[in-house]
Order: C-alpha cells, then structure tokens, then sequence
C-alpha cells in the first residue's frame, strides 16, 4: 500500500513538473567572428528582432554570450534553399525596388583587406557568404537584395569607389572575380 501511495505521489509531482515547467526557446551561442547580422541571415530574422527577443540596447555581442531565438526560426539550410529560388526571391510582391546598377567582384584576400565587412562579417571565415557592397544612401546596410548571376544576398559592406548605383559582389577567389569583371546587372531591393 505504501509503495502504491508513493508511486502515486511520484506520478503527480512528475505530472505537475512536466505541464509547469516552461517551454524554452531555441539559443544560440555566440562564437568568434559573428555578429547579428549573420545570425539575422542565419535563422530568417532580422537584427532588430534579435535585440528585442535578448533586450540588447545596441548591436555589439560577446563571443560565448548565449541568444535567444525567436521561436519560428528556420534553419540556414530552409532558408538557403528557399532564398535560392530566383522565382519566389524576386517575385513583385517581395520587390521593394529595381535598379540597373553597375557591378565588379571583390574578394576577401585582397592586399590591405581584413575581410572584416562595413557590419562585421568575417569574409574569410565565412567565405560562402553572399554579401555586397554598397552605397547605403541608395542600399541601405543589412538589406536583403537579389542580384542578376548572383542570387540572394545580405547588402553588408561599403567601399571607398561604391557610389550611387555600383555595386561589389563578394566571391571565394580573384580567379572568380576576374571573371566576372565589370557588368550591367538588375539589383531587386527585397522586401524583409
């Protein structure tokens, strides 16, 4: 009888453990080298969703400080996957504004560069990143963007000859960038 009462006993202290104890969201913990941008590209937010959820008063983070999430994120993979689709990224309804812009490659390696961008993506150690350079009087920084041969990326660097309607795609290596050379492209403003 006693062993039943205790079993009991256990059962509803699990029971109110269980339906008491709060869902957690996801985290992430930050490791050298990010920043809220990449995480904002990383888990389909935005920087200013990332502050709120984690009440940061500016956008400066410590490596080992630990984030939270926002419930409904998708992983890098989903988002790759549907950022990658020409169709649905530049579909009207998700364009906020088409230029023809001017465009040229550069890379992280580069003699005098840090790889370090304008909002701090680490280049060099992120090297798949999709990111451009931009005049953010035109671009502003952190925006998401398609651009013709390119794809979907993160508007996240300035540079000293970025002006008015040019661009700078980032790729790997200087072989890739002098291909590319200096071309017309579409550059679609994308819609957070």
């Amino acid at each position: 009888m006693i062993k039943k009462l205790l079993a009991f006993a256990v059962a509803i202290a699990a029971s109110a453990f269980i339906f008491a104890s709060p869902s957690f969201a996801a985290t992430h913990t930050i490791k050298s080298g990010e920043n809220l941008y990449m995480l904002a590209k990383k888990y389909d937010t935005t920087v200013n969703e990332l502050m709120k959820l984690n009440n940061l008063s500016s956008n400066k983070i410590k490596v080992k400080q630990v984030l939270k999430l926002p419930a409904t994120y998708q992983s890098k993979q989903a988002v790759a996957k549907k950022e990658t689709k020409k169709v649905a990224a530049t579909h009207p309804s998700n364009v906020k504004k088409t230029f023809t812009m001017t465009a040229t490659a550069y890379t992280a390696n580069c003699k005098g560069c840090s790889g370090i961008t304008k909002t701090g993506l680490n280049l060099r150690k992120y090297p798949d990143l999709k990111v451009i350079a931009v005049d953010p009087k035109v671009i502003p920084l952190g925006s998401k963007v398609w651009v013709e041969g390119y794809g979907v990326a993160i508007a996240g660097d300035t540079g000293g000859a970025i002006k008015g309607k040019k661009i700078d795609i980032f790729v790997k290596n200087k072989k890739t960038a002098y291909n590319w050379g200096r071309k017309k492209v579409t550059v679609k403003l994308l819609k957070s």
